[in-house]
């Protein structure tokens, strides 16, 4: 369930992999490696949150493919 603050939603980490399609783990690869900078939020147990701009992202990278070397949106 989205948190809603000032009027716009925010998603935890379980949310996100679930909307984008991903595991925790490659969502933690993606943050650690810079795929994805960290998220600009957390909520008052220092947990993620993600925007619906940042959700787009992901979800545009998970369905990335290539071909010889050329990336194809």
């Amino acid at each position: 369930m989205p948190v809603t603050l000032s009027g716009r939603k925010y998603y935890r980490t379980a949310e996100v992999c679930r909307m984008v399609g991903i595991s925790r783990t490659t969502l933690f690869r993606w943050l650690t490696e810079g795929t994805f900078s960290e998220p600009k939020y957390r909520d008052r147990r220092g947990w993620r949150l993600f925007t619906d701009e940042e959700i787009n992202r992901m979800k545009k990278e998970a369905n990335r493919i290539s071909r010889d070397g050329m990336e194809i949106y």
